[in-house]
């Protein structure tokens, strides 16, 4: 099972911390989760304009939806709904990663998909403490679409990097993702649409 995953945190270095989660697997189960003890010192201008603002949370607590209504609309998509079990969700990183290990046991096996991953997947990574310590079903591995989008125009990663994701989702007509930019759930949402239209 492919997840589609985003996260937003609190600067490029080493010592950054989540701000946010999302997931969407391929048959559209999503997790949700913003993080209350990020270090919120280390958030610059733009991570306050750019990604606290579209936090969607006000205090701490968890859904847990017994199913899901699709946000990513498509004719395939829109009357495809499944049961599951989707949290949504403001908590400490333990909580978010006790019920996101619950979430990951839903499915078979876990192959994580993400853009332009390299801090994305090693904070994934480190909610679990180290990759050795990642649930069994899940690969150790993440496929980055950043080198679909370079092969599919045939543009150097470097130049894949600056294109529009928007845009790229925008050449399929019947596909639309609402919600805002930098929302980790919706940045996901964009992953998946990607994912679908260049390499499936």
């Amino acid at each position: 099972m492919n997840i589609y995953f985003d996260t937003e945190f609190t600067g490029l270095h080493k010592n950054t911390t989540l701000i946010s989660l999302g997931c969407v697997a391929e048959d559209g189960k999503t997790f949700y989760a913003e993080f209350d003890d990020y270090e919120k010192e280390q958030c610059n201008d733009w991570i306050q304009e750019n990604v606290i603002k579209n936090l969607k949370i006000a205090e701490k607590h968890i859904d847990r939806w017994t199913h899901y209504t699709p946000i990513l609309l498509s004719d395939s998509s829109v009357s495809d709904l499944r049961d599951g079990y989707c949290p949504n969700m403001k908590g400490s990183k333990t909580e978010v990663r006790d019920e996101f290990v619950q979430w990951l046991l839903q499915f078979d096996s876990v192959q994580f998909v993400s853009d332009v991953s390299h801090y994305d997947f090693v904070l994934l990574i480190d909610l679990f403490g180290t990759a050795f310590d990642l649930p069994e079903n899940v690969s150790a591995s993440c496929h980055d679409i950043n080198q679909d989008i370079a092969r599919h125009y045939g543009i150097p990663e470097r130049e894949a990097f600056d294109k529009s994701r928007e845009e790229i989702v925008a050449e399929s007509p019947n596909v639309q993702i609402y919600g805002d930019k930098h929302n980790a759930l919706y940045d996901a949402r964009v992953i998946k649409a990607i994912y679908e239209k260049l390499v499936i």
